[in-house]
């Protein structure tokens, strides 16, 4: 794709999407994904990707197991160092408002091979993200009612039998949303919206009861409490975070769908991460003020699931669970699209393996179904996994984290690369949106932010992939699932030089995108 598309764009104020369609023709692509999300259904991709529902109950239980109340303050840190990133990702969205957003941007940033493997990491990284979030209904179906709880008696996701069955539930799930992900981006994206306005509806209402529940002042948030020195469980405990905060660039993944992209996804992309990080550290704070005990260890074991049917009741309790249910399924829903988008991206640049059956869009539904099966596919074998040891919850967790981190990185360094060449021109100058006013900009913010964006990027994905014994195995005898994070990104990296190499003896090489 040689083609050069102009970041001076002519107004369309009725939205009609007939020039997104003249832009992207811009890039060398034809318009086949059904350009029909507005602006809120763009805040709703980032934001159900995101899903501070389900991933606050997910990881909860585990942060303050290792840092105690105090592991609440990696989440301010983290919601910073991810706004850094977020809004070098905001002047990207409007300079390339294109499916595959991380893969279209690092390679346009960068070079071919650097742009692919980043593309490639990411989505990889995204077929781990939707495993890890189908397997959260463990934490929250068996509260509800003890019949979820199909194989043995234990629910708890660190014990066999809760392993065992958080896979069976995760596989259910996945079925349901390559379904939906195969019937119309219109279903898809009402689905979605839905999804999310009872996830915010849930979210302010959990706060609210556990804020007017509460049995200790915010004071117990100082002390640590948890495994090991304060450092230490600190730079664990702020999983729950990293976790947490990941997927927003999912508007960006969705720009060919999206009316007006240039100017709807930098501002969905800020506004799903700033109120998810809002929504997620009032909800940790709140489950920590209101939890009947802080110390019989039921906090570090079940989590919020336990504090919202030990304080509220069984009844508002339970039926505040299901509002997660919802939540969990959307947010498996929204990451199975983003990843489909990302294969569909690259396939469409002949640049994988069968590119050809992956870049297809089904006319009648407007969506790529290859790449909707692919993701859902490989999500379930990973889930599958956790038949082997209750182990691997922790490590397909925290693997999918570290690899968007890195696949992050790939954007923001390169992008801070050409800052410093001074070949990094600001799309605000002298581009227009589609209602005729600037690009977004970061303006002279930009070097700082990006340098800051790239410092504390690199830090958390070291600070993920490292192989704690403690974290990762602490039963001992599984030296692989220490291990599992690192060997998980060498044996993707692996496989994609593998398939580069055949690819140039094949005589094959990389197209050169648009910069």
């Amino acid at each position: 794709m040689t083609a050069t598309a102009s970041t001076d764009v002519q107004p369309d104020p009725a939205g009609t999407g007939r020039l997104d369609s003249v832009e992207l023709a811009g890039f060398g692509y034809r318009q086949e994904l059904r350009r029909s999300m507005g602006r809120y259904a763009s805040f709703a991709a980032g934001f159900s990707f995101i899903s501070v529902l389900t991933t606050v109950f997910q990881f909860f239980a585990f942060g303050f197991s290792f840092g105690g109340a105090a592991f609440f303050w990696t989440w301010p840190v983290v919601l910073v160092g991810q706004l850094l990133v977020a809004a070098c990702f905001g002047e990207l969205a409007a300079r390339y408002p294109l499916s595959g957003a991380v893969y279209q941007w690092s390679t346009r940033l960068s070079t071919p091979v650097f742009g692919w493997f980043a593309g490639w990491i990411m989505v990889i990284g995204q077929m781990v993200v939707v495993a890890a979030a189908a397997l959260a209904l463990q934490v929250v179906l068996p509260a509800i009612w003890s019949g979820f709880q199909l194989v043995g008696g234990d629910p708890s996701p660190a014990s066999a039998s809760g392993a065992a069955n958080a896979a069976l539930l995760a596989v259910v799930l996945l079925v349901l949303t390559t379904a939906v992900n195969l019937l119309d981006n219109r279903v898809m994206s009402a689905v979605n919206r839905i999804g999310v306005t009872a996830e915010i509806i849930g979210a302010v209402l959990i706060v609210v009861l556990l804020f007017t529940h509460a049995d200790r002042g915010p004071g117990v948030t100082l002390h640590t409490g948890g495994q090991g020195g304060a450092i230490g469980a600190l730079l664990v405990g702020s999983f729950t975070a990293a976790y947490v905060l990941i997927g927003f660039d999912s508007a960006g993944e969705l720009s060919e769908e999206t009316r007006a992209p240039r100017r709807t996804a930098p501002r969905t992309i800020l506004l799903a991460l700033a109120s998810a990080g809002v929504l997620g550290g009032l909800l940790l704070l709140g489950g920590l003020l209101a939890a009947p005990s802080l110390t019989d260890g039921r906090l570090g074991t079940e989590g919020l699931s336990y504090v919202l049917t030990s304080t509220l009741g069984d009844g508002v309790g339970r039926a505040l669970l299901a509002d997660v249910v919802v939540a969990i399924a959307v947010a498996t829903l929204a990451i199975q699209t983003s990843g489909s988008r990302m294969l569909f991206s690259m396939a469409r640049d002949g640049v994988l393996p069968a590119s050809g059956p992956l870049s297809k869009v089904s006319p009648r539904t407007g969506m790529p179904t290859g790449p909707a099966l692919v993701v859902g596919a490989a999500a379930a074998a990973l889930c599958l996994l956790n038949l082997a040891s209750p182990d691997a919850f922790l490590a397909i967790g925290t693997t999918c984290i570290a690899m968007l981190y890195l696949a992050y990185v790939m954007v923001t360094g390169p992008m801070l690369l050409r800052r410093l060449r001074g070949t990094y021109t600001p799309p605000s100058a002298p581009g227009l949106d589609e209602t005729g006013n600037p690009l977004f900009s970061l303006g002279r913010w930009g070097l700082p932010v990006n340098v800051l964006a790239v410092l504390y990027g690199a830090a958390m994905t070291i600070n993920l992939a490292w192989p704690r014994g403690p974290v990762y195995d602490p039963a001992g005898g599984h030296w692989y699932f220490q291990w599992f994070t690192v060997l998980f990104l060498a044996a993707t990296a692996g496989a994609g030089a593998l398939w580069l190499g055949v690819r140039a003896r094949r005589g094959s090489t990389l197209p050169t995108l648009t910069r």
